[in-house]
């Protein structure tokens, strides 16, 4: 199956910017903002964001990893045992602000598992979903708040969000 690509780094990159200015607009003077970027990807552009909001605000604004795998509703069907990694929250979630970071929202079940898991680390007082990439095909009824942008696909299509930490290359393809 050949892939193509959807997005380059400098759309990306504007992408990023746009989704932290959204934030910004959102929680200017909010102090119990917590990012939550959901490993691998979602962490990564968590750090992103994280970076220029403090930038902006000139404060710290505490940034978590949060590993879902414990969570999914599929790890009987994976094939071997799934790997479990590990999570790291560095504030209690009471009463915080929790924006929940994933690069790409399908399902909506790794969203679901991310809930389920957050909820180990406290009781926010509100929790807003930012996805990078909306493709739609939902199974549950989750929506994000801040959307870098939507693409249409096939149901059997597959959409990777690739960063330069992590893949070696900045770009958004579908196969």
């Amino acid at each position: 199956m050949a892939s193509r690509v959807l997005m380059t780094k400098n759309q990306m990159s504007s992408i990023i910017d746009k989704l932290a200015s959204e934030i910004l607009s959102n929680h200017q003077d909010e102090q119990n903002l917590v990012l939550v970027g959901i490993k691998r990807r979602g962490a990564d552009i968590a750090t992103r964001i994280c970076n220029l909001l403090e930038k902006a605000l000139g404060r710290k604004v505490p940034l978590g990893e949060l590993d879902i795998n414990l969570y999914r509703d599929d790890w009987t069907k994976l094939s071997g045992k799934p790997h479990i990694g590990i999570s790291h929250i560095p504030v209690n979630l009471d009463n915080k602000i929790v924006i929940l970071i994933d690069d790409v929202l399908f399902s909506g079940r790794t969203v679901r598992a991310a809930l389920e898991a957050l909820f180990d680390y406290g009781r926010p007082e509100k929790v807003e979903l930012l996805t990078f990439v909306d493709r739609g095909h939902r199974e549950l009824p989750i929506y994000a708040k801040y959307i870098g942008s939507c693409i249409e696909t096939r149901k059997e299509a597959h959409v990777d969000v690739l960063l330069e930490e992590r893949d070696g290359i900045e770009a958004v393809m579908i196969e």
